[in-house]
C-alpha cells in the first residue's frame, strides 16, 4: 500500500507513498503531515507540548490525505517530517524554509543554522520528498494522464485569539477554473460557511508545492485547508473526507 524512503535511523522516512499504482485521476500531497523531529536535533529545544501543537504540523490534514487516497484511487505523497524541521511548502531559498519563529513561539533549534546545516536538512527531508512528487507525476504522464493536484492542509481554529469561521476552505491564485465549481459544492448544502483565500490565498512567491508540480506543469490543481479541529480524529477525518470527494465528483466534469 505505502513505499517509503530511507528512514533517519528511528524508523521514519522523508516520505510515505501510498496507493503508488491509482489511477483516479488525482494525485494527493501533505506537505505538513507530520511533528516528527529527528532526535538528533534534540525536539529543536521545544517543549513536547510544542510539538503537539500546530506549529509543528497540519494537525489531522495526514489523515484525511490518507482517506482520500482510498477513496479516489489516488498516489498521495505524505511528508515525514515537521514544518518546523524544514517546510516542504517554502521555496528552497526562503528565510522560512527553517523557521527560527512559528506564530510566535521561537524555535532555539533553527537559530544560527549554518549553510551547512540548512543544506543537510534539505538533503534529508525536502529534496526527497519533492523528487517523490516528481516521480508520480512522471509516472502518470508517462502513462497519457493529467491529474488535478490536491495539495491538502489544516488550519488552527483560532488565530491570534481570533475565531476563523471557516471549517474548510480553498486557496487559490489566478486560475480559477476548478475553484469556482468546488466552492459552489461545498457551500451547496449550506450548513457552513466555506472560505475562498481565506484566512490563506496561494502565492507561487511564498508557497512552493503547487506552483513547484501542478502550475508548471500546466496540471489542474486545488490547495485545501481544512479546520483541525473538524478533522482532529479519525471520524472527522473520514467524515470531511467524504464531504471533499462528493464535491470533487459534483464540481470536476467526468473524463
Amino acid at each position: 500500500m505505502g513505499e517509503d524512503a530511507p528512514d533517519d535511523g528511528a524508523g521514519v522516512s522523508a516520505f510515505t507513498l501510498i496507493r503508488p499504482e491509482g489511477q483516479g485521476g488525482f494525485v494527493l500531497l501533505c506537505d505538513h503531515a507530520s511533528n516528527h523531529v529527528p532526535a538528533e536535533l534534540k525536539r529543536l529545544g521545544l517543549p513536547p507540548s510544542d510539538l503537539d501543537r500546530h506549529i509543528a504540523w497540519d494537525i489531522g490534514a495526514s489523515g484525511v490525505a490518507m482517506r482520500l487516497s482510498e477513496l479516489l484511487d489516488a498516489p498521495a505523497i505524505v511528508c515525514g517530517a515537521s514544518r518546523l524541521v524544514i517546510d516542504c511548502n517554502r521555496h528552497p531559498d526562503a528565510g522560512d524554509l527553517i523557521p527560527a519563529i512559528s506564530d510566535k513561539t521561537p524555535i532555539p533549534g533553527n537559530r544560527a543554522l549554518s549553510e551547512a546545516q540548512r543544506a543537510a536538512r534539505i538533503e534529508r527531508w525536502f529534496t526527497p520528498y519533492h523528487q517523490a512528487v516528481d516521480s508520480v507525476l512522471a509516472a502518470q504522464a508517462a502513462l497519457g494522464r493529467l491529474p488535478m493536484v490536491l495539495s491538502i492542509h489544516s488550519m488552527t481554529m483560532r488565530m491570534d485569539g481570533v475565531l476563523r469561521p471557516w471549517r474548510i476552505a480553498l486557496s487559490s491564485h489566478h486560475d480559477r477554473r476548478f475553484v469556482e465549481p468546488m466552492l459552489a459544492a461545498l457551500r451547496r448544502p449550506g450548513d457552513i460557511m466555506v472560505g475562498d483565500n481565506q484566512p490563506y490565498d496561494l502565492d507561487p512567491a511564498v508557497d512552493f508545492s503547487i506552483p513547484y508540480h501542478a502550475m508548471r506543469r500546466n496540471l489542474p490543481y486545488l490547495q485545501v485547508e481544512f479546520r483541525q479541529d473538524e478533522v482532529i480524529d479519525p471520524a472527522g477525518q473520514e467524515r470531511w473526507a467524504r464531504r471533499f470527494a462528493t464535491a470533487l465528483a459534483e464540481a470536476l466534469p467526468v473524463t
